[in-house]
């Protein structure tokens, strides 16, 4: 026996101390990781002691998180809505403030028989799938630059279960035919390259291709609004997710594109987060 209890493992979070806002929540996942116990068990059997292989992989994991490789990847997976999805550092790891776009866009589809749904930048493919969960009417695609991305996507669609989203490799809008959706949705990249985000915490193991944008973050929100309209029906809307600060600038190239009733919603945080436009044109 290692002599090591669950109670003194958890211990363990104060080394984090600094390096994540999360300290005993990592140490909590990664020590039920070992254990292949829930969390609810760590507080109910605290003085269980671990084994000699427990401990050494606990260790491993506790290393590497110190490191400041993201606890998603250590874990290999991340809940998103109510499904649990594989990741990988060939895409973003699903965030909390995503799930708003989600709850947006399923009131946008509410009163839709059978909606199309297009999901650009889809990555693990957390946007469309927490959308196919929802409504088993819809048909949805999510679209991705990076081959590994949509692999990544159709193994998480396979292990769900879900038959009315398919994934497919496509550079924004260029690999699809002339297809018209009732509604758009993207999660694209939108941070400056000067950001200094970009050296801290998760993102410094994110693809940089699905974080940086050109045009102080703009560039790809700006390419999706041009297009988006040649692929949205009559009263179409697209539904973008933005930096915090970019919700006016977002607002004003909706509006410059001819998209009518222009709205943002706030994030968790109380971020402007996500804005939508309705394309009234035929």
């Amino acid at each position: 026996m290692s002599g090591v209890s669950i109670a003194q493992a958890m211990a363990y979070r104060g080394q984090l101390a600094g390096l994540s806002d999360s300290a005993d929540l990592d140490t909590a996942l990664l020590l039920c990781r070992c254990l292949n116990r829930s969390r609810s068990y760590l507080y109910s059997w605290p003085e269980r002691v671990l084994t000699a292989s427990e401990l050494e992989q606990f260790q491993a994991h506790f290393t590497r998180r110190l490191a400041g490789e993201p606890i998603a990847h250590i874990l290999g997976s991340r809940d998103f809505w109510s499904l649990t999805l594989a990741v990988s550092p060939a895409s973003l790891i699903p965030r909390p403030d995503t799930e708003c776009l989600v709850e947006r866009a399923l009131e946008i589809i509410c009163e839709l028989g059978q909606p199309q749904v297009l999901d650009l930048g889809t990555g693990t493919g957390a946007i469309a799938l927490a959308l196919a969960s929802e409504r088993s009417d819809a048909q949805l695609l999510g679209v991705d630059y990076l081959p590994e991305a949509v692999a990544l996507a159709e193994s998480n669609r396979l292990a769900l279960g879900l038959s009315n989203v398919c994934f497919q490799q496509s550079n924004w809008f260029a690999g699809l035919p002339r297809t018209q959706y009732h509604l758009i949705v993207s999660n694209p990249p939108y941070i400056d390259s000067d950001d200094p985000h970009l050296f801290e915490g998760d993102v410094r193991f994110e693809p940089r291709s699905a974080l940086v944008a050109a045009e102080g973050g703009m560039a790809d929100i700006k390419h999706i609004i041009q297009v988006a309209p040649d692929y949205l029906l009559a009263g179409g809307v697209l539904l973008l997710e933005h930096g915090f600060q970019q919700a006016d600038a977002v607002r004003q190239v909706l509006a410059s594109r001819g998209f009518s009733d222009i709205d943002s919603r706030r994030d968790y945080g109380g971020n402007e987060r996500i804005t939508m436009g309705v394309w009234r044109h035929g």
